[in-house]
């Protein structure tokens, strides 16, 4: 059953086109998110679809209610943002539209409610159209990803992740096709070269033969008849590589080679100590930390409700207060929202560079991978949006000469392509990283550790958010966990066995992580 229909829609920003789009169709049923890049148009989109913005041209024909959810919502001195926005989904919801379009429904939500937003969606009989950065969510939700790039709708059908798998086989086949073509176009440069060399040489006469020999036996004309079709089929050659059809090349980026301060003494070495450290907000006690220790190069994330003291963590370690213990060789790069540390005379490249020892090489590489491409590095700081000031700021803190970096809700500003970025250099990144975040992709991609806050208490969980959340699966299921075991004995032997008899460093990984996975299920028993 048809819900929407959205045909030959055009709409302009100043002289930009921003939205360009031949046709659109919402069904019933229809479980749809909407990605691309910040700026690309997503929100008007929405606007547009519920009636609520006019466009240049096109035609939308509702056949069904329709209710949108609105990014920016009103503030609330007396409620947090996440309160505002449950309630404004709660709003929508009971108002059962046929069509619910939802503008980034997980802004101020903490991971417990945007699970209970995802049970919400999930149990709903209406059809939605959502836009998002966060990835678990749609990939949890969603049955179809629109992408809108240069201001066209590409449909993927299925998940999130299945919609990354189709748009992984495009990016292989973007890069054989342009593989095939430099191919082609160096064999047909190579057959020019050698055409016009044999074409050069037949002016020659053959040696031992006299001018008027030559003339007598017609082989200068010989060899210019030669000279004529030979360069005859080298213009033909060239004609053929000038009506080579070039694919687009795509972008790779080189592995980060960063030379960090201190890397060589940190190796393995215990960074940092919490010992009998507790946060509070006036009288109220946020929580009590164990005594735990960080090692170089752990990736530590920071999880817990909204309001749990997250970001209160992070600023006792960076300001080093009563009971936390950090080594001298350590030098702390801090992000946080609310710090200004762009110079917004200066431009991109010059403020990466005031604090950075890293080679130019390396600075643009970090810059391209966060979508500052070429001449956008000179753009001042002063004119870039909310999404780019954060990738900025990122890169010159990423690059600086630090070896922790501490990150409060990196992901909040950025597009999902620019998360994907951050999590590479993350990933890549040899120093030490401490970071609170909501996105449970970053965390279950990056994290090796994790600091959970939850009832005024901070358990340390060493092990994947994979296996935490394993593990507190386990406890709602715990006659299950004497099979898991069993399962994870096994799994260990068979693994043991394989690499006895040829090692790798990929069953020696596995090897590691059924042990950490064993180990976490031992001491829920415990």
């Amino acid at each position: 059953m048809l819900l929407l229909e959205a045909l030959q829609i055009k709409h302009y920003v100043k002289d930009r086109l921003l939205l360009d789009i031949d046709q659109l169709y919402i069904h019933k049923n229809d479980r749809i998110g909407l990605v691309g890049r910040n700026g690309s148009g997503k929100t008007t989109l929405l606007s547009i679809l519920a009636g609520g913005l006019p466009r240049e041209s096109g035609t939308i024909i509702h056949h069904a209610q329709c209710e949108l959810l609105p990014q920016l919502k009103t503030t609330d001195a007396a409620r947090s943002g996440g309160e505002i926005t449950q309630s404004y989904i709660q709003q929508a919801l009971m108002k059962a539209p046929d069509i619910f379009l939802a503008d980034e429904p997980t802004t101020h939500l903490d991971t417990e409610h945007i699970e209970w937003l995802e049970k919400k969606l999930l149990q709903w009989k209406g059809s939605f159209v959502i836009v998002s950065h966060d990835r678990t969510f749609l990939n949890t939700v969603c049955t179809k990803i629109w992408e809108l790039n240069d201001g066209e709708i590409k449909e993927y059908k299925g998940s999130y992740r299945e919609y990354e798998v189709q748009k992984e086989a495009e990016f292989r086949q973007k890069k054989l096709a342009y593989e095939k073509y430099e191919c082609k176009k160096k064999q047909l440069e190579e057959a020019l070269r050698l055409k016009e060399k044999k074409a050069e040489k037949a002016t020659k006469a053959p040696k031992g033969l006299s001018s008027s020999e030559a003339s007598i036996t017609g082989a200068r004309p010989y060899f210019a008849k030669k000279q004529k079709k030979l360069q005859k089929t080298a213009k033909a050659i060239e004609k053929r590589i000038d009506h080579l059809e070039k694919p687009e090349k795509v972008k790779e980026y080189p592995a980060l080679k960063m030379s960090l301060p201190n890397e060589e003494v940190l190796q393995d070495r215990i960074v940092l100590r919490l010992q009998q450290v507790s946060g509070t907000i006036g009288q109220r006690l946020l929580w009590d930390s164990p005594d735990f220790h960080i090692r170089a190069g752990d990736k530590l994330a920071v999880i817990g409700p909204n309001g749990s003291g997250k970001t209160s963590l992070l600023k006792k370690i960076v300001h080093q207060d009563s009971g936390v213990t950090i080594s001298p060789a350590v030098k702390i790069g801090y992000f946080s929202q609310h710090l200004t540390i762009l110079d917004v005379k200066k431009s991109i490249l010059e403020n990466v560079r005031s604090t950075s020892k890293q080679e130019e090489a390396l600075i643009r590489t970090v810059l391209a991978r966060l979508h500052f491409y070429k001449d956008d590095v000179y753009k001042p700081a002063g004119v870039l949006s909310g999404g780019e000031r954060v990738k900025a700021a990122l890169a010159k803190l990423f690059l600086s000469d630090i070896n922790m970096f501490i990150l409060d809700e990196p992901t909040s500003f950025l597009d999902i392509d620019a998360t994907y970025a951050l999590e590479a250099l993350l990933k890549e990144y040899s120093g030490t990283v401490i970071f609170a975040s909501h996105d449970r992709r970053l965390i279950d991609n990056v994290a090796t550790k994790m600091a959970v806050i939850r009832n005024q208490k901070i358990e340390l969980f060493e092990g994947t958010y994979e296996q935490y959340k394993q593990r507190k699966q386990l406890k709602k299921n715990p006659d299950k966990n004497a099979d898991k075991l069993l399962v994870l004995d096994m799994k260990i032997s068979e693994v043991l066995s394989r690499l006895s008899i040829e090692p790798s460093e990929q069953l020696e990984k596995e090897f590691q992580l059924l042990l950490q996975e064993k180990q976490a299920l031992n001491r829920f028993d415990h």
